[in-house]
């Protein structure tokens, strides 16, 4: 998985294809969602880069193992 593909606004989906958040940028290893999509709670949370899959379609694709942490 090549980080660059990575953008600010891309939708960010679980191994399922539900909807996890949006991306705000990247920090360090991790991609920062924005706090304001109604899947945050009003916070920023993050997802470490080795947990996406795939980009498929303009959206960042979680693993199976993203998802079991979510949980």
């Amino acid at each position: 998985m090549d980080a660059t593909q990575i953008r600010e606004h891309m939708k960010v989906v679980g191994s399922d294809g539900q909807h996890v958040g949006i991306v705000d940028g990247i920090e360090g290893d991790r991609i920062k969602l924005t706090k304001n999509d109604p899947a945050a709670g009003g916070q920023h949370r993050y997802v470490g880069l080795n947990d996406v899959e795939q980009i498929k379609d303009g959206k960042v694709c979680l693993n199976s193992h993203a998802q079991a942490r979510s949980m």
